[in-house]
């Protein structure tokens, strides 16, 4: 699940992959998801706004509508949700576009969108207010709650303390075991968790950042424990209906008849904008899952930038959250090293001096003020939630559509105006470097077609590679022969089937047929010295493909038919 995110084009890429496999009809809708609603073309025209919030010439958000308009037709994003939360006040709350491409329903501020990883916060928050509570400590070892989990380490399997598994230092990679609820599995939250036992450990504990989502599940984990309540009910209970956030849902599958509520798009192929299925994450909800409008997350911010405050003043006000749980939420845990400049000589001003992760939130500085912050991504949605504590000031962007660009460029112009900054044009910005990505992405991809054998065979029948494989926190992963040659499907993720297209020697490409998912792979057979299939290894063929497709930190080997389907 992108926490900050990649899909951008890569038509060399989805070229060269086609000629090597034809496309195929796309499979059945993953069991997980329901169908989407339309699929289709531009976005734009879109139908006339609501009531109009263009501010006069005098106050720093003149232009903003017109600012947002642009980028969302040059970043080809349906729809785009925008509200700004100044001084405890709601200064602006709209939408932009349509909801769904095919009814033209104008999008306004109660449109709900999937928020994906800015769930994280409300995780963290939950947590806190547990911790106030005194029914646990965020010191406290995670053992102590879940007495069965483990990690593959036995030192990080003891060591694990609660504000742990928010802070992205765990020692596993980037994404690991992603692929245990993504794009959408039938594990339960408990097995996913169990499932961390095998998964592999790639660096030290709280040595360095890597962002992962499976911890947050624990942490979800957790929260049931300590409260004897689902964290569905903990979340209604003690957030959302003192928030008064009556247009949040716990997860698509909480959607009711009549929600006002966003169709998501994706590029198929990185190319052809469709509509992704919409899903739904019940085995991983601490990391991802809620939908909500900008209406909802403006008094999430307000109480945030209130320091839990809901209403009311000093000892007398009704409270979310304390100071002190405020202030250890926003603290760094770990540090994120800073990454080379930017080849676009327009991001320099973006670039922080410093980055950290708290817990479930990012710590940076923009043009000397303290930012806190989160983005999300989902299939179909990217959004991000912007906190400018010591200016008491709050943006929220929500998009519907797989681009990083949108939701960036409309917050950066958010900040500059309300900071009072120079005029930037953040939109042809992002999109130099989204060209800047997609060059870097196609340049991969020739040098992968320069090193390609084309006229190699593989070394066995197509039957030679038929069989199950297992991998030890995965499961089962199956290699079949069809009427149009190799297949391939992972036994617990609906939307993981695919076909094999031989690539040479021994490696084949992996071409989904959902081709939403932007995901195709390499998939290489290893033989042993009788030329039998030892092992298999995958990895995604694009840069640009979504980390959370973990497929290079899979270890299949085959199994004995009689095995198959046992310990999946």
């Amino acid at each position: 699940m992108r926490a900050t995110v990649l899909a951008l084009g890569l038509s060399l890429a989805t070229a060269a992959v086609a000629q090597a496999a034809a496309p195929v009809s796309t499979a059945a809708t993953a069991a997980q998801t329901t169908p989407p609603a339309s699929t289709a073309a531009d976005p734009s025209p879109a139908p006339a706004p609501e009531p109009p919030t263009t501010a006069p010439a005098t106050t720093p958000l003149h232009g903003f509508d017109a600012y947002v308009e642009n980028a969302r037709e040059q970043f080809d994003v349906p729809a785009i949700a925008v509200a700004i939360v100044k001084d405890g006040e709601v200064v602006l709350e709209r939408g932009y576009g349509v909801k769904d491409l095919e009814s033209r329903e104008p999008v306004d501020a109660r449109t709900m969108f999937a928020i994906a990883s800015n769930t994280k916060a409300f995780t963290a928050t939950a947590l806190q207010i547990l911790a106030r509570d005194g029914k646990l400590a965020m010191d406290d070892r995670v053992i102590d709650h879940l007495p069965w989990f483990r990690m593959a380490d036995p030192y990080i399997t003891r060591e694990m303390r609660i504000r742990d598994l928010l802070a992205h230092r765990s020692g596993l990679a980037l994404g690991a075991g992603d692929l245990l609820y993504w794009p959408g599995t039938d594990y339960t939250t408990e097995e996913v968790a169990r499932r961390l036992a095998h998964v592999p450990v790639d660096g030290g504990f709280r040595e360095q950042y890597a962002y992962d989502n499976i911890l947050f599940g624990v942490a979800q984990l957790v929260i049931e424990a300590a409260s004897g309540q689902t964290f569905e009910a903990f979340l209604r209970q003690r957030i959302l209906q003192p928030l008064g956030m009556d247009e949040t849902r716990f997860n698509s599958d909480h959607l009711r008849a009549g929600d006002n509520v966003a169709t998501g798009y994706s590029k198929a192929d990185f190319t052809d904008l469709v509509a992704a299925p919409r899903m739904s994450w019940g085995n991983v909800s601490g990391a991802g899952g809620l939908y909500s409008s900008v209406h909802d997350l403006a008094e999430w911010v307000r109480v945030q930038l209130d320091q839990g405050v809901i209403e009311g003043e000093g000892e007398d006000a009704r409270r979310l959250f304390g100071e002190d749980e405020q202030r250890d939420m926003w603290n760094v845990l770990t540090p994120i090293p800073l990454g080379k400049p930017s080849k676009v000589p327009e991001l320099a001003a973006a670039a922080p001096n410093f980055r950290g992760y708290a817990q479930g939130w990012n710590v940076s500085d923009y043009r000397g003020e303290r930012l806190v912050w989160h983005t999300g991504g989902w299939p179909g949605f990217f959004s991000r939630v912007t906190l400018v504590p010591e200016q008491e000031l709050g943006i929220i962007v929500l998009t519907s559509a797989e681009v990083d660009g949108a939701f960036n460029s409309v917050t950066m112009r958010a900040l500059d105006a309300m900071l009072d900054a120079p005029a930037t044009d953040w939109t042809a910005a992002y999109l130099a470097s989204r060209g800047n990505q997609q060059d870097e992405a196609d340049e991969d991809w020739r040098r992968h077609v320069a090193a390609r054998d084309a006229g190699s065979k593989p070394s066995l029948p197509l039957d030679g590679y038929a069989a199950t494989y297992r991998d030890p926190w995965y499961g089962d992963v199956v290699v079949e022969r069809g009427d149009d040659g190799l297949r391939i499907r992972f036994t617990r993720s609906p939307a993981l089937v695919g076909r094999l297209a031989h690539w040479q020697h021994d490696t084949f490409v992996v071409r989904w047929d959902q081709r939403w998912l932007n995901a195709d792979a390499f998939l290489t057979f290893d033989l042993d010295p009788d030329g039998e299939v030892r092992a298999a290894r995958m990895e995604a063929i694009s840069p640009l493909t979504d980390f959370s497709f973990d497929f290079h930190h899979l270890r299949l080997v085959p199994v004995d038919a009689d095995d198959a389907g046992e310990g999946a």
